[in-house]
């Protein structure tokens, strides 16, 4: 089953949205989080979408994680990550929204 990304961890539509589907699934914010979550590995920390090398970093931490969906909630995210859905489909990498979930 593929391994997910949700994005927004700090969000209650975070963890709806995590309730709603199956598998390997982490979340992740570029907000700050609680320390006890990044240690567990119950969450990871993202990187922010003002950076000019979002997409790039985005991109790497997937891969470096084995992610292969991306939710993104935010919709400064999600249009960043669209602009460059090319390159992560080329890694075997799918972009999708929140609403996209039944």
């Amino acid at each position: 089953m593929a391994k997910m990304l949700i994005t927004g961890a700090a969000s209650g539509r975070a963890h709806q949205l995590k309730s709603k589907l199956e598998g390997n699934i982490v979340l992740g914010d570029y907000a700050e989080l609680p320390a006890v979550m990044l240690q567990s590995g119950a969450m990871i920390s993202l990187p922010n979408p003002n950076d000019a090398s979002y997409a790039h970093k985005m991109l790497t931490l997937s891969l470096d994680k084995g992610i292969e969906i991306i939710y993104a909630l935010q919709t400064a995210e999600l249009d960043l990550l669209n602009e460059a859905a090319l390159l992560f489909n080329e890694y075997g990498i799918t972009i999708k929204a929140a609403d996209e979930v039944q």
